[in-house]
């Protein structure tokens, strides 16, 4: 049985030629890069050896300095829209090879919690796990290729909270034990679900995700209505005693 050491390492990923949204990793919300919010994040989870912004601008040297972070600069090559992923962890491990496990932070979740990323370490750790990527369970009727996927046709129609959820892709944080990922990335060219997977269940607003204009306004008004200090309360209508 192999050693698993622990030793975690914080990969935020930081394109510069982002297409959907032109430079959305410098994007305000609140006032705030996009970006500061996965650092931050990262930071305060306290689950991390090294923070370290991975990209191929030199612009995030300075925004890593701004937040007391690591940069590693990797080739231009490497930051095309036509990259997979695989080669951009790959690369980040084989020149970060005391790392034990690589946690894939993405700024485009910008309101995942410091908890949730610290749970989401401890439960990859605890469960001896190999490859792991978050997701958001969804209890609605589902279909892929017109066919159902978690209901019965010939059954009458469920209700949503007794369907088994679907669980899609969120992205906020991806982690690979980085001995596992190598392996299976130069035997296959590719690594993503190397070894023992398994998925994290994250919150409804972690699940969020910034790929336009219209997400980045949506998160904004959430942030901006995080810093009400009355909070958010349920209000009725008037028929309502």
């Amino acid at each position: 049985m192999r050693n698993k050491k622990n030793n975690i390492f914080a990969m935020i990923p930081a394109r510069f030629g982002s297409t959907r949204l032109k430079l959305k990793n410098l994007a305000l919300l609140d006032g705030k890069p996009m970006i500061s919010y996965a650092i931050n994040a990262a930071k305060n989870s306290n689950a991390f050896e090294k923070i370290i912004l991975n990209s191929e601008h030199s612009i995030f040297s300075d925004i890593a300095k701004r937040y007391e972070v690591d940069f590693y600069k990797r080739k231009r090559e490497l930051g095309g829209s036509s990259i997979k992923a695989d080669n951009v962890v790959y690369d980040f491990i084989l020149k970060h090879p005391e790392a034990d496990i690589v946690a894939w932070v993405n700024p485009t979740s910008p309101l995942q919690t410091d908890k949730e990323i610290s749970d989401i370490c401890n439960f990859f750790v605890k469960n001896n796990l190999d490859s792991l990527i978050t997701v958001e369970d969804k209890r609605v009727h589902s279909m892929f290729n017109s066919i159902p996927v978690n209901y019965n046709i010939d059954d009458i129609f469920s209700q949503t909270q007794d369907l088994i959820p679907v669980q899609t892709f969120v992205y906020s944080v991806m982690m690979w034990r980085t001995e596992i990922f190598r392996e299976e990335f130069e035997r296959n060219g590719r690594a993503f679900f190397c070894g023992k997977f398994n998925t994290y269940p994250v919150s409804k607003e972690t699940s969020l995700i910034v790929k336009n204009k219209e997400d980045l306004m949506v998160i904004d008004l959430i942030m901006r209505s995080h810093n009400n200090k009355d909070g958010y309360t349920v209000q009725y209508d008037d028929l309502v005693k």
